[in-house]
């Protein structure tokens, strides 16, 4: 059986959302999936995939993804590895493509990580949540399951693993 761990670094909860959804479609097609926050992921060798989600905060990786990256950097060079970004304050192709370089610039520090798959999602804001100035944006949720469940079911394909 193939095992996916999925790690993820959240500040508000919407990266951790899509993480256990992409766990849970992998789950419904026999992947065995263990879901954690990335500063509690301990090994990653012992997985056929390793996933990492992120949100960009300021155009930076969050800390937590920064941290999981520079401590598993050597490992992740030798496991099938995915990562996904939220951000854009939109679902347009677009605006994901504008946030893209933020999320290649966070990976240069670690030339020896080459994540097969790599995908940007729209992100959340949700006022109530955050601090000033961001709490004066007007709320929104661009994420687009649909886009999000594709994206679950391709991961074993274009990352090279066993479904």
């Amino acid at each position: 059986m193939t095992r996916v761990l999925v790690a993820h670094a959240s500040k508000y909860g919407s990266v951790e959302e899509v993480s256990r959804y992409i766990a849970a479609v992998l789950r419904d097609r026999g992947v065995a999936c263990t879901v954690v926050p990335a500063r509690e992921a301990a090994h990653v060798v012992d997985y056929d995939l390793v996933v990492l989600g992120t949100g960009l905060y300021m155009g930076r990786l969050h800390r937590e993804a920064r941290r999981f990256l520079k401590r598993h950097h050597a490992d992740l060079a030798d496991v099938p590895f995915a990562v996904f970004a939220m951000g854009p304050l939109s679902s347009e192709p677009e605006e994901k493509e504008k946030v893209r370089p933020q999320l290649e610039h966070g990976l240069e520090r670690y030339p020896d990580v080459s994540p097969r798959v790599r995908e940007i999602f729209g992100g959340v804001i949700d006022p109530e949540k955050m601090s000033f100035p961001f709490s004066h944006m007007p709320e929104g949720d661009y994420r687009d399951w649909d886009e999000i469940r594709a994206f679950a079911l391709e991961l074993p394909l274009k990352a090279s693993v066993p479904a």
